[in-house]
């Protein structure tokens, strides 16, 4: 005898995180303890001026409490591994994850030990600080993310009370896909386009999984064709292989092996989607136009989506009048150097009313 397809989870009251809200679709063990920061029930904030005639909107998952996206997928991850018994976290990270790990691992009580690209500018110091200062024991390796993940994943295979958190853990992208779940709860269904940044391909991955999902149990009416937002010049699900030594001003997305590759590709595939490349000078542009136009503070990685949705327009791909997300992956002050070496340096004045009203801009001082 049919039965009739399960509702989304009901919101009566203060939210529980990801775990507790949606632990019905998540493919966690039944005794998973929910350890949660209250992660999820980010922003979905339409566009002011980005739109360029489309019907555009942010989803803001700088508003984690780590200020990323990771937060979902390491809220499921890390309630796996306490069922498993993991005595201790292990990941690689090009800054993110890291951060994400080590608060979870506090607010778990387990160790974390986060392997990181050293080198200056390698990982952004906003990162590095959140991951200190959640006691974690952070190791600089001489190597870039893809050899740094290759080690860890040595280490967790030949322990079994590690637990890896990277996204190659299953579990990282059923916390991931509960964006997807959030878009569509919060449009009503699923958008036309979604436009995303793709680093280790994860998350694109995820969204995917998540958008056909609820579309299997009759809570999305359609799913939407993706974009896969690269930079340039660490673009290989564009350019079709590895890049050897990545490079661009996205740190977060400087990965030249996609560990998900395969499971992006079948995704976009699947949704009639594109991989697209955008240079640094687009991804800088698209930075600026969130701050200064539209009051977003992301972090370049984020920019990503909206400088690919912008590249797609200008070429056709998406259609005036389109309904678009772009997940907007994390906050501007996870980067807090880049944020300062592209503006304008402060100005000095003495502390009197004429002084500053002096600096104020030419048509506004009269």
């Amino acid at each position: 005898m049919p039965t009739s397809p399960p509702v989304a989870p009901p919101r009566t009251g203060a939210w529980r995180g990801v775990v507790q809200e949606y632990r019905a679709y998540l493919s966690l063990p039944a005794d998973a303890p929910a350890i949660t920061l209250h992660e999820g029930n980010t922003p979905l904030v339409p566009a002011l001026r980005a739109g360029r005639g489309l019907d555009l909107y942010f989803k803001i998952e700088g508003s984690n409490p780590t200020g990323s996206f990771k937060d979902r997928g390491m809220a499921v991850a890390v309630a796996g591994a306490l069922a498993e018994g993991a005595r201790f976290l292990v990941c690689a990270s090009t800054g993110n994850t890291s951060a994400s790990a080590a608060a979870f691992a506090a607010r778990a009580g387990l160790p974390a030990l986060l392997a990181v690209p050293a080198g200056d500018g390698a990982v952004a110091k906003g990162k590095l600080a959140q991951a200190l200062a959640f006691g974690a024991r952070l190791v600089l390796v001489r190597g870039n993310f893809d050899q740094a993940l290759a080690a860890v994943r040595a280490l967790a295979a030949a322990r079994a009370d590690a637990a890896l958190v990277n996204s190659v853990n299953p579990l990282r992208l059923e916390g991931q896909k509960t964006g997807a779940f959030e878009v569509i709860e919060q449009l009503g269904d699923a958008p036309d386009w979604l436009c995303i940044p793709v680093g280790n391909a994860g998350n694109i991955s995820a969204y995917w999984r998540g958008f056909c999902e609820y579309r299997q149990l009759g809570l999305a009416r359609r799913v939407p064709r993706l974009l896969g937002a690269q930079a340039a010049g660490a673009a290989p699900l564009v350019h079709g292989g590895a890049v050897e030594h990545p490079e661009t001003v996205a740190s977060a997305i400087r990965i030249g092996r996609p560990a998900s590759a395969h499971l992006a590709r079948a995704a976009v595939a699947e949704a009639d989607g594109r991989f697209l490349a955008v240079d640094d000078a687009a991804i800088l542009t698209a930075y600026r136009f969130l701050a200064r136009q539209e009051g977003i503070f992301c972090e370049p990685a984020s920019a990503a989506a909206l400088a690919g949705c912008w590249a797609a327009v200008e070429s056709g791909l998406i259609a005036p009048g389109q309904r678009v997300v772009c997940v907007l992956t994390g906050n501007g002050l996870k980067d807090p150097e880049r944020a300062v070496a592209d503006a304008a340096p402060p100005l000095e004045a003495e502390a009197t009313a004429e002084a500053l009203a002096a600096a104020l801009p030419a048509d506004l001082r009269d």
